[in-house]
């Protein structure tokens, strides 16, 4: 029989936070449920950079999605993880995440730490890492050692479906690896870009359920410079990462992920597109309506809200596109999609099933 899932509660390891700023150090952003080992904050209201904070790099350490640029410390942003949240200070430095405007922040529990050297080709470097192998989530920081085969522990104790990577020392790429993809092909996140084929990134080749195989690219294995990497394996019934063909219909396409959608992200990858964040916190958390606020991942741009042109529905077993958003339902273009859930469809056995 084929295991269910141990995520009875997916908000004990993903949330959506909104809130309004304040400019003054000391701002407690509460109510997350968890103390968050990831914080992907962006100004709703504002034109402002992505900014990104995580536990294994440490407070005050900042990266911008949409942007190359090399890691930042600032003081005037996230300057503690929390028990329940975050803590921010006084907007000061690059980014905005506690000014005049308000905010959403996505949070992931990783958890577990640890240290370790790599493996595989070229020289062993050091890495350090955050896991929850229950939620199929970890965190990696790891020197370069720019040879092709270069071997990054990820201690999920399965195969990442999506994997994130940013060298954090030099003015690189985001890159992801998806496996309905594969490891030929790459995408950009702070980019619209098509996918586009290199060996340099994943060394033409798949992680397996111990490793992230790359290549010698300098986006993602630099000589001696700390990258960082955020890796997802799925999880039933509270992850997955899949793809889709758009129709360009506004009764388009349903997805089945055997669970209702608390998050979602989705890219074009046989032409260009903006990579297009949905939840269902930021418009209201009501069952019966369509999601329809748009936050781009490689945009400085503010949220976007359009009933008319953004609709998704997040349904008990997936989601439904309602739009002939380009984003996402193009006629005939072919879509990957990573989705965390608010319920999940199965419980911990088959009696718990939903």
């Amino acid at each position: 029989m084929a295991a269910y899932t141990t995520v009875k509660k997916p908000k004990d390891y993903f949330n959506t936070k909104i809130y309004s700023g304040n400019s003054s150090a000391g701002h407690a952003i509460t109510g997350v449920g968890f103390q968050p080992d990831w914080v992907w904050i962006k100004s709703r209201s504002g034109t402002s950079s992505h900014t990104n904070f995580d536990a294994v790099r440490g407070q005050g350490k900042a990266i911008y999605q949409n942007a190359t640029t090399i890691e930042t410390t600032v003081t005037g942003h996230l300057t503690s993880f929390d028990s329940d949240g975050f803590t921010l200070g006084d907007n000061s430095g690059t980014g905005s995440t506690n000014g005049s405007s308000t905010y959403v922040a996505w949070n992931w529990k990783a958890g577990t730490t640890g240290s370790g050297t790599t493996g595989g080709s070229g020289t062993s470097k050091a890495y350090t890492y955050s896991v929850n192998t229950a939620a199929g989530f970890s965190i990696v920081r790891y020197l370069g050692n720019q040879t092709s085969g270069h071997a990054i522990p990820h201690h999920l104790g399965d195969t990442p479906k999506f994997i994130i990577v940013k060298n954090l020392a030099d003015t690189r790429n985001w890159n992801t690896y998806h496996h309905k993809q594969g490891g030929t092909k790459y995408l950009v996140l702070n980019a619209n870009d098509a996918e586009a084929a290199s060996a340099s990134l994943w060394n033409d080749s798949s992680p397996t359920s111990s490793n992230i195989i790359l290549g010698s690219g300098q986006n993602v294995n630099q000589t001696d410079s700390a990258h960082i990497a955020y890796c997802f394996a799925e999880k039933r019934g509270y992850s997955k990462f899949g793809s889709y063909s758009g129709t360009g219909n506004a009764d388009g396409t349903f997805v089945y992920t055997g669970f209702r959608p608390a998050w979602g992200m989705f890219k074009k990858i046989n032409g260009t597109g903006d990579w297009g964040i949905f939840d269902d916190v930021r418009d209201g958390g009501y069952r019966d309506q369509p999601i329809y606020k748009l936050i781009n991942a490689n945009s400085t741009a503010a949220e976007q809200s359009s009933y008319a042109n953004y609709q998704i529905d997040f349904v008990s077993t997936g989601f439904k596109i309602r739009n002939t958003l380009g984003e996402v339902n193009a006629d005939g273009d072919i879509y990957i999609y990573i989705a965390f859930a608010e319920l999940p469809l199965v419980g911990d056995n088959p009696v718990t099933a939903r």
